[in-house]
């Protein structure tokens, strides 16, 4: 059975969370606060994470930041009312894999987790690599054949989305939720960025499947 921790201090939603996952079929625990929610995360016998940011204890952040340099990599969900973009995009710098602002349907929340299972959680490398570029998740930094780039915050984030996929198809609706977590965006503005990362990175860095998405080559 899948089994999924809930970290979240609001007693109401963490108690319709358990009931409505666990009439999903998942098995659930929950967790009220930060240090028993990262303790249970630490443990690594989950298959995802939901995780609130604003905690007692230990806040979200925190806790994404020691399961990431304890190389626990189960699939983070978060949950937080701390909808802007900054918060979306510190929340992923950090070790997020998915980012749902709440107000949220469940419908959307369950939709997502599944998603995150299909997926899994394979060994992330301390360094991104695909064909010619390089990728320090911990530190920003991004290299072409060993030259430093500087990219934007939203650049970064949208070519380690892709980094961390090497030779996937990944659809202009995946990447905008993933990086903008605004469904209501223009998908233009994946279209616009892929275009900033090619002129920083040569044409060839994000490669163009017609009629499907984007894609590196981890060659």
């Amino acid at each position: 059975m899948v089994r999924i921790l809930v970290v979240e201090d609001e007693a109401v939603l963490a108690r319709a969370l358990r009931r409505g996952l666990q009439a999903e079929g998942f098995a659930v625990d929950v967790a009220p606060d930060g240090e028993s929610g990262l303790t249970l995360a630490l443990d690594g016998d989950h298959d995802v994470v939901v995780l609130d940011l604003m905690l007692p204890g230990r806040s979200g952040i925190e806790i994404l930041r020691e399961m990431r340099a304890e190389e626990v990599w189960t699939p983070v969900l978060v949950l937080s009312a701390k909808d802007s973009d900054a918060d979306v995009t510190r929340g992923l710098d950090v070790g997020a894999d998915d980012y749902l602002p709440k107000p949220f349907a469940f419908t959307v929340l369950v939709a997502r987790l599944r998603a995150l299972l299909r997926r899994g959680a394979p060994p992330r490398p301390a360094v991104l690599r695909a064909g010619a570029l390089t990728l320090d998740p911990a530190t920003r930094e991004v290299r072409r054949d060993g030259e430093p780039v500087e990219l934007t915050t939203r650049e970064t984030a949208l070519l380690e989305h892709l980094m961390r996929r090497p030779g996937e198809v990944l659809t202009k609706v995946e990447l905008r939720d993933h990086v903008w977590d605004a469904a209501g965006d223009d998908l233009n503005v994946v279209e616009v960025y892929v275009g900033y990362l090619r002129r920083k990175l040569g044409r060839s860095a994000v490669e163009t499947v017609r009629g499907a998405g984007y894609r590196v080559v981890g060659r």
